[in-house]
């Protein structure tokens, strides 16, 4: 199983609401994290580790 993220890829807010998630990136299996705002709001991320973009 792979770690979870403990913060937003996107805003930096701590994954601790309901709705928060936390998956694998799709380009490089690093943990990606994303918080309610973000998921609704369709803000886009970058992967830290490879610089993979998703919404």
């Amino acid at each position: 199983m792979t770690e979870r993220a403990k913060n937003c890829t996107a805003s930096g807010v701590p994954l601790v609401e309901t709705g928060s998630t936390s998956f694998p990136c799709p380009g490089c299996t690093a943990p990606i994290g994303r918080s309610p705002r973000c998921r609704n709001q369709g803000v886009l991320y970058n992967c830290p580790a490879c610089g993979y973009q998703g919404p």
